[in-house]
Formats: structure tokens, sequence, C-alpha cells
């Protein structure tokens, strides 16, 4: 790095001539951006890379300047990621940390690289390059947790339980069927990343301050090089520009949202009351003073991630709602929001993961569980409908007093006597005790989407097809 009297140097040139000194050390602590935005120093280099390249053969610059900014740059990527590189709060950002170790590397011509680019656009393609490989990951992450769902609902396809509305006992489904509601809404989750992706796909870099640049630049060029689909088509939007960081805030929300459900069940069904799983002790901690106690921590923190992210969402609404075009500092705090929540959905995604592998299913207990709070009471009904001629909401009261029968006696459907049933509809036969087990109540959903086995197995099917 350079001496101190150079970095004084730098700091003051970048501030002009307008500023007598740099700024004192509130304005230092306030303006400074170092302490989180060195995290976009790869994407920093490969953008001044890609940008000094374009120049080059433009004519801008020379053949020999722009190998040496190359060269420098690589040397500086080398020092950051064997920590070498030392990063000066007084330089404020990853930007000019860069920039004035490449002066230090090779003189005169760093100064070259910044022609016909601004520090807003500049920042505007680090912050798009960085979200955007993100994204990726999120979706591989995503990818890994529905395949965990897809094995386990394929494992218990014909698991039945409790299904639940009001967390009451309603109608008897599969584990499977229950764990590819979870494929569905993570598979949405996956979907709008990658909607994400190619909304984002365009390079800001070449927008200059916000009003472009008289250079003779070529933007399509330098998407080429970044990955990018194309540049971007207004400069003042493009450095006034947040969507990218605010719909992956607002994708990342509603993912914490679907992974606080599935958090919420796993606790709710750990409990010794419900004992349909057991945790692995990968995902578990003890008590300090219970030696009975299994505790879901993992599943617990999850939950609590989604606070933390949405608030993440929130503040960078926030921050945006009411900034005139084009770029104002406040935009300096998009990016430790954005930092932090996707620290937090990626950790909470492979908990999640590794908790859906690893937990062991009480088959047993969700069988018991699933014929409790006349749970084939709709099937009574249906039969009524169907074997009886009943209209449904005369079948809904037969139901109804069958029901109360069966509470009256503390018995299950199931346990009524033909003669009993009878004396509530004539109508009923012996026949009607083929639809009041759970397994064949579960087996009768056969329609596209029930929990019916069968139909589990064709979704499953159709979802390996695409994952």
């Amino acid at each position: 790095m350079a001496d101190g009297s150079s970095e004084t140097k730098s700091s003051n040139q970048m501030w002009g001539g307008r500023f007598a000194s740099g700024p004192d050390a509130i304005m230092e602590e306030i303006n400074a951006s170092i302490g989180f935005d060195k995290k976009l120093y790869a994407q920093d280099i490969r953008g001044s890379i890609a940008h000094a390249t374009m120049l080059a053969h433009q004519g801008i610059i020379s053949a020999e300047d722009k190998d040496k900014i190359v060269h420098g740059l690589d040397t500086i990527l080398s020092e950051i990621e064997s920590g070498a590189f030392e990063f000066s709060r007084r330089l404020e950002d990853i930007h000019m940390n860069v920039e004035a170790r490449l002066a230090t590397l090779i003189g005169p011509a760093a100064g070259r690289l910044h022609t016909a680019r601004s520090r807003n656009d500049q920042v505007a393609l680090d912050f798009r390059l960085w979200v955007k490989e993100e994204l990726q990951r999120t979706e591989r992450a995503l990818t890994a947790l529905i395949a965990a769902f897809l094995d386990r609902a394929e494992e218990h396809a014909d698991t039945v339980m409790p299904g639940f509305t009001h967390l009451q006992t309603a109608q008897p489904v599969t584990f499977g069927h229950h764990c590819m509601a979870y494929v569905e809404m993570f598979g949405r989750d996956r979907s709008r990343v990658r909607h994400a992706i190619e909304h984002m796909d365009e390079s800001p870099i070449g927008a200059a301050a916000l009003a472009g640049t008289g250079f003779p630049i070529d933007r399509h060029m330098t998407a080429k090089a970044l990955g990018f689909r194309e540049p971007t088509r207004n400069s003042i939007d493009t450095v006034s520009d947040r969507d990218f960081a605010l719909e992956f805030l607002s994708i990342a929300s509603i993912a914490a949202t679907h992974l606080s459900r599935l958090a919420e069940e796993i606790v709710i069904w750990s409990t010794p009351q419900f004992g349909f799983i057991r945790l692995s002790d990968a995902f578990s901690t003890g008590s300090s003073i219970m030696p009975q106690k299994k505790n879901p921590d993992a599943a617990e923190l999850v939950r609590a991630k989604t606070g933390r992210i949405n608030g993440s969402l929130i503040a960078l609404l926030t921050v945006m709602k009411g900034l005139p075009l084009a770029y104002s500092k406040d935009m300096q705090e998009d990016k430790e929001q954005v930092f932090d929540a996707a620290e937090s959905l990626e950790l909470a995604v492979a908990a999640m993961t590794g908790m859906v592998r690893d937990m062991t299913v009480r088959a047993d207990r969700m069988k018991a569980a699933a014929g409790s709070g006349y749970s084939t009471a709709t099937d009574l009904a249906d039969w009524l409908v169907r074997e009886a001629g009943l209209p449904f909401r005369d079948a809904h009261h037969v139901t109804g007093r069958a029901v109360a029968l069966a509470e009256q006696k503390s018995c299950d459907l199931a346990d009524l006597s033909l003669a009993e049933l009878k004396a509530i509809n004539p109508a009923i036969t012996d026949k009607v005790f083929d639809v009041l087990t759970v397994e064949a109540s579960v087996a009768s959903r056969t329609s596209f989407g029930g929990t019916a086995p069968a139909e589990v197995r064709k979704q499953i099917a159709w979802w390996r097809a695409r994952n």
C-alpha cells in the first residue's frame, strides 16, 4: 500500500480543489464504506479489467497502458485474496482503495482507468454483479433443498399423517404430499430468483455519473465481457436504480417466510406431544439443567432469521422511497442490508436442507394421529353423496350427527356399529366402513394434485424432471 502521505494526497485529490483538507473524523466515519464494500473487491477488479480492455479496443487508451492496468489489477486481486492487501478507511471505499494501490504499482497509467466512467456507474456495476452471483448461489441452494424434499416425499408417499387447518385435525394426508407442498413453495422461490436474474441482466458501466459520456465507448462490449445480456438503456436510471437489490431482498423475505413456516412445523412435530419426527443431534442442542431435553435450536434460529431478512427489505425500501434522480449518497446504505440478508438466507437454506435430510420420520406416530379428531368425517359425507344420493348439505348434517355420537361414546367413527349409523340414516350400509380408514381416505383423493399416493408419485416425477 501507499504510505500515509500518498493516501492523504489521493484522498485530497479525490475531494477536489474546493476542499483544503480531507474530512474530519466524524465525516470520515459516516462517509467511509470500505468496512463493508470491500466484499465487492472481485467484482470491482473484474469490472475495471473489462472497462480497460474496452477503452484500449476503442483507442481511448493505449494497449501498453491497458496491459499495465490489467497486470496491476491482477496483482491487487492476488494481494487481497492472500490477505496481504491493506485496506484504508481514509480512501473511503473499495474503488478508491484499488485505484490508489494501482497507482502505486504502475504509476501514471493508473489514472487512465477511470476514463469514461464514474464511481456512480462503477458501484452500480460492482453491486449488480455481486447480487447476480448471489442469486445464482441462491438458485443452487434452493435446488438442493427441493431435492431433499423430493427424496423424503418419495420415501413417504404412503405414510399417512393428519392434515391440518387452523392447526386442528382436518383430513388424512400423506407425509409425501405434505413434503410436496414445500417443493411447490420453494419452487416458486426459485422461479422468482430466475426471473430476478433475467430482470437485472443489464450492464451499468458506461452510464458514467448520470448523463453518459462523450468518449466513443462500446457498452455492448463490456456487457458481453461481464456476462450481461446487454447494457442498460438510460444513464439516469442506471446510476439511481437499486431495484435489483430490492428484488433480491423481496425474494429473500418470501423464501425466509417459507423457511419459517417449515421451521415452525419442525418445532411442533418434534415435541413429545406430537412426536412426528426426531431431529438428528447435528441440528439439536440439550438443556443446561434438564438432561431429557433435545431442543430444535436450528429450526428456531431459521425461524428467527426471517425477522432479520424482512428488516433488511424494509430498511432499503425506506432508504430509496424519497430519493430524487439520479444518484444520492443515501444509496451507500444499500449494501449492508443485502449482504446481511444474503448471509442469513444462505445459512437458513443450508440448515433446513440438512434438517430435512437428517430427520427421522416416525410413521407410527403420524398414522396414530391421522385418525384422531374424526379426520375421515368428510369421507363419510362424500360416501353418502356418492352411494346414498344425498345432497351434500344433507350428508354434512348426517355426518355431524355421527361425529356427535362418536364423541359421546369416546370412539372413532369406524368404531360405531352399523346399527348406530343406520339409526342416524337408514341409507347407510356396511360398505361405508371401506372409507372410514385413513388409508382408504388418502387413497381416494385422486384428483390432480391430491394426496393419493399414486398422485403424489406423479407430482414427484414431474418435479424430478425439472429440478
